[in-house]
């Protein structure tokens, strides 16, 4: 495409059951972006969006029931293979590159209507570091469910769920008002997820404190600590622990997060795993009297028992977030159970607080990806996130093959 030549942009109704109200650009974004490029964009009617049909209008987007005419669609999850259009540059999170079994049927339809399919989570920049993300507010919602439900547990404090405020701020002023007890809270990760979770603990007044002193101090006010990899795993041979050995070589190390499971109430879990690293507990220390953890808010959501948390025995709900781990069975129980944990593992967190998180995604999107939109496909970033094109897998994916054709991912 040339610059001269206006492109149309169409922002696709989500289809994915349960729907998502998530959105890639606001209403305040298109008409930003109609005002600057040569771009039109349209808007498929949906009754789903946290931003309602009438709000794009009124910023001169046009909502239309058919969006044929774009040539590239913009969603957030996964299209169902029913409403793909053939021959169309897609953009939204596939959840394939892994060889997810679940979306295999999805892919190969993708490849067979030759669609262009771009993931916005392989989009990086030169360095390897992605450039769009709803992870920061994944982290978020995750911290406050994780509160909401240890509140829900000791009947201590009562926190509103996150869908019951229209946008952060809201969140925050009930916060200011809660008297939290002394709770310990461990996070883990050192990207957008566990730094998401950390904001809202720093808003809910909880103190950070290092590793050490939150393994062998006593507090009498809430506090928390944040784990790098450094902090929770050690080579199994004792040698000197080196940063790229661990993710080159994960097999070769154990866990060392025993002296954190003894201490902490509430546990975050807020990394990308690897299935060859090792998980942080067992199932065997779960069920000893030593394990202190009572809620555990799994927002990498890794189902067991390919997990780095055994107790996350599926993904739970926005309507229906938390389900109860018997660790002397390895069982689902109810929640709140006294001799039971309490797990929370929803695997669209951004969904609820989606103003917030469509707001700073479409930012992201303005900022990074859009112009190259105006030039041709053959840019690097976009190169990198091409998972198929023209039916075949892009060349960063070449990988997949196998799975496409039925195998497991090796």
């Amino acid at each position: 495409m040339s610059e001269s030549q206006q492109i149309k942009i169409g922002i696709i109704r989500e289809g994915k059951i349960p729907p998502d109200s998530r959105v890639v650009l606001t209403p305040d974004h298109c008409h930003k972006i109609q005002e600057k490029y040569n771009i039109q964009i349209l808007v498929e009617h949906s009754e789903n969006r946290c931003f309602d049909n009438g709000t794009y209008s009124q910023k001169g987007i046009k909502v239309v029931k058919n969006i044929e005419d774009c040539s590239i669609l913009l969603g957030v999850k996964e299209v169902p293979i029913d409403e793909l259009i053939p021959n169309k540059t897609y953009f939204f999170f596939s959840h394939t590159i892994k060889g997810q079994v679940y979306n295999r049927k999805l892919l190969q339809a993708i490849l067979d209507k030759k669609i262009r399919l771009i993931d916005y989570e392989v989009l990086t920049n030169e360095a390897g570091q992605r450039v769009i993300a709803f992870g920061r507010f994944a982290g978020m919602v995750g911290a406050h469910n994780a509160l909401y439900t240890y509140g829900q547990r000791t009947s201590l404090f009562h926190l509103d769920r996150m869908t019951a405020f229209d946008v952060y701020n809201d969140a925050v002023q009930q916060y200011r008002i809660i008297n939290f007890p002394n709770i310990k809270v461990v996070v883990t990760g050192m990207g957008r997820v566990a730094n998401g979770a950390c904001e809202v603990l720093d808003d809910m007044g909880f103190t950070r404190v290092k590793p050490l002193d939150f393994t062998t101090s006593c507090y009498n006010n809430p506090v928390y600590t944040q784990l790098d990899v450094t902090d929770y795993a050690r080579h199994k041979e004792g040698k000197d622990f080196s940063q790229t050995d661990y993710f080159e070589n994960p097999q070769s190390f154990e866990s060392n997060f025993r002296s954190f499971y003894v201490a902490a109430d509430i546990f975050i879990n807020g990394i990308f795993w690897d299935t060859r690293a090792p998980a942080f507990f067992t199932t065997d220390e779960m069920k000893q009297a030593e394990f202190q953890i009572s809620v555990i808010a799994d927002v990498t959501c890794d189902i067991a028992p390919e997990t780095s948390v055994p107790s996350t025995l599926r993904a739970s709900t926005i309507a229906d977030p938390i389900y109860g781990y018997d660790p002397r069975t390895g069982t689902e129980t109810k929640p709140f159970q006294t001799d039971c944990i309490d797990v929370m593992a929803v695997d669209n967190l951004p969904n609820e607080m989606p103003k917030d998180a469509s707001t700073a995604f479409g930012e992201q999107f303005i900022e990074h990806i859009l112009p190259i939109l105006t030039k041709e496909f053959n840019h690097p970033m976009i190169q990198r996130a091409t998972i198929a094109v023209n039916g075949h897998l892009g060349p960063h994916f070449q990988y997949l093959q196998d799975f496409v054709n039925g195998a497991p991912l090796k």
